[in-house]
């Protein structure tokens, strides 16, 4: 289940990218620790995971390029926007994902949402690139599914 299936979340920003230039296996949710004006920076949808990734390091994971915009009403005490930020997972995770990081995969955060009980989280996405000729097929089998449903429309 993905938290866009669940009732009461809020997406605030999808990596639209990722899923076209990597081939998904896993996905792990997160937690992120952010501060207080960062949370109503995301709030306001002022955010950018275009160039994002996440790293492990030291059995701690870390989201690196994400952009949070900075707060307007925010003073001398406002964040900066490309700062890295702790991801919050459990420590088989983190392994998981460490493992997984060694064997050549990709982390990358897929959504940015808030929880049903208003806490900030992350759908990060472990993955492999894939090849042209790969995404090639991938366009290919889309328009060939889109195509079928657009003639079963047309024969009721």
């Amino acid at each position: 289940m993905t938290p866009t299936d669940k009732r009461d979340t809020l997406v605030v920003a999808r990596n639209r990218k990722a899923r076209h230039e990597l081939r998904i296996t896993r996905t792990f949710e997160a937690g992120i620790e952010l501060t207080g004006t960062e949370v109503k920076a995301l709030r306001k949808g002022l955010i950018s995971l275009d160039q994002a990734w996440a790293v492990v390091e030291s059995e701690e994971v870390w989201l690196r390029d994400v952009n949070i915009g900075e707060y307007g009403a925010g003073s001398w005490n406002n964040h900066a926007p490309r700062r890295k930020r702790k991801l919050l997972l459990h420590r088989k995770e983190i392994r998981e994902l460490a493992a997984e990081v060694e064997n050549d995969r990709t982390l990358v955060p897929l959504e940015v949402f808030f929880s049903e009980r208003g806490f900030a989280k992350v759908l990060l996405g472990v993955g492999e690139g894939l090849q042209r000729h790969d995404r090639r097929e991938n366009i290919k089998k889309k328009e060939a599914e889109r195509e079928m449903r657009q003639a079963l429309k047309r024969r009721r």
